[in-house]
């Protein structure tokens, strides 16, 4: 025997998402946090080495590049956040939430 249900948004999550602009809103949101709190902790981790190893010059090396290393990551987070939008404009589409 064969059960067919109707698929609808109230009962199935997943059909609320109709494109690609729909995913990309659920999930550059998420990135962006997620990237953000990676970032202060790399920065924080850093910066506490930066403090706990203030006389041994490879450690306060190894530190200046971890934090140089999360700056050029945010920057690069920042600069994709950024081409996102601008592809949404050039499609004349609302891919990010306002």
């Amino acid at each position: 025997m064969v059960h067919a249900y109707t698929i609808n948004p109230t009962n199935f999550p997943a059909a609320k998402i109709g494109n690609v602009g729909q995913i990309v809103n659920l999930a550059l949101p998420l990135a962006m946090t997620g990237a953000g709190l990676i970032f202060l902790t790399v920065t924080l981790k850093a910066a506490f080495d930066i403090l706990r190893n203030g006389d041994n010059p490879d450690a306060l090396k190894k530190a200046y590049g971890s934090i140089t290393t999360a700056v050029i990551g945010l920057i690069i987070v920042i600069a994709s956040f950024l081409v996102v939008q601008l592809i949404g404009v050039a499609l004349k589409t609302s891919i990010l939430p306002k």
